[in-house]
């Protein structure tokens, strides 16, 4: 039997559906399931058990399941929410006891961390572990993944693998139920669809114009791809970027969702909303070195074909991954 955390969710919905695919369905899905619109994202999908997230360690205890391998997806992603003790409850303390039960059982291990642990990138994006006590994230959901991934490293026990996967800016199909915190490209698509232009944020940089901010977006598939490999094949364990190792910018993105559906863009800008001006990253680009170096070999969506892909077989008509 397969864990996956957040299972509901966007990416652990994706990857439920890849599992499948690649014939594994004794699964227990675990999140939070008090969501109808979230929990859309797992219909036709073949799973064992599913279990609220609250009893997953009592669940445990009880039925001693024999666990083959744990994807620790699940975790509060709202980079606007500024209360600690929820980031503190949900991405700390409960990653620890993850954590504690793959240590004790011997459990394989690969757990979502954040690009948002990089802070203003300061000491660059590289997923050397020396640089992860000197980061210094913008928001409360940065800082509570760099929390873990600093606990982590000093544990002295650990899974007989495990992974720790730093997310930049992922989008793809399943992101329906996210409202503001889902892709800048499922926001320019529903603009489009209601009004025929989008609104994208205004710089407050004099170092990047309007639109030219810059991230590393990765395709979900591709995102997907990885946890597979690092199931299967169990290299070095340690803390690994997950993006497309190339920086796009905003005005890209916006005019590639234009583009897929044979439209000219019709972009405007409007000021950042001021809770999370300061906090806003201007830039991020994945070193990608390690990933490659430890064996994954399979070439990542551009951005035009991965954005070509979710507009026209998932946006377009509405259809869960």
């Amino acid at each position: 039997m397969i864990i996956v955390t957040g299972a509901a969710g966007f990416i652990g919905s994706c990857l439920v559906g890849r599992l499948n695919e690649a014939g594994f369905t004794d699964l227990l899905v675990v999140d939070d399931f008090s969501f109808p619109e979230k929990n859309k994202n797992l219909i036709g999908k073949q799973f064992s058990q599913q279990i609220e997230r609250i009893l997953l360690f009592d669940w445990l205890a009880e039925n001693k399941p024999t666990i083959e391998f744990v994807f620790h997806i699940g975790a509060r992603t709202d980079t606007t929410e500024f209360n600690k003790e929820i980031f503190n409850e949900l991405n700390e303390d409960y990653s620890k006891k993850i954590w504690n039960y793959c240590v004790n059982n011997q459990v394989p291990l690969v757990y979502a961390s954040s690009a948002a642990t990089y802070g203003l990138g300061e000491f660059g994006y590289s997923d050397n572990h020396e640089i992860i006590p000197k980061l210094v994230p913008l928001n409360p959901y940065g800082d509570s993944k760099n929390n873990f991934d600093k606990w982590v490293l000093n544990q002295p026990q650990s899974p007989p693998f495990w992974a720790g996967l730093k997310f930049f800016n992922v989008y793809g199909p399943n992101e329906y139920h996210k409202g503001r915190m889902a892709s800048v490209i499922f926001h320019t698509f529903n603009q489009i669809q209601e009004k025929g232009s989008m609104t994208l944020f205004r710089s407050h940089n004099p170092n990047f114009k309007d639109g030219e901010q810059l991230r590393d977006f990765i395709y979900v598939k591709d995102l997907i791809n990885v946890c597979l490999f690092l199931k299967e094949q169990s290299p070095k364990s340690g803390i690994y970027n997950l993006g497309s190792g190339k920086a796009r910018t905003f005005l890209d993105l916006a005019s590639n969702t234009f583009k897929a559906l044979d439209l000219e863009p019709k972009i405007s800008f409007r000021d950042t909303p001021e809770d999370i001006r300061d906090k806003y990253q201007y830039f991020t680009q994945a070193d990608m070195t390690k990933l490659i170096e430890a064996g994954y070999a399979k070439s990542f969506h551009t951005l035009e074909e991965g954005v070509s892909d979710y507009v026209t077989n998932y946006l377009s008509s509405h259809t869960y991954y």
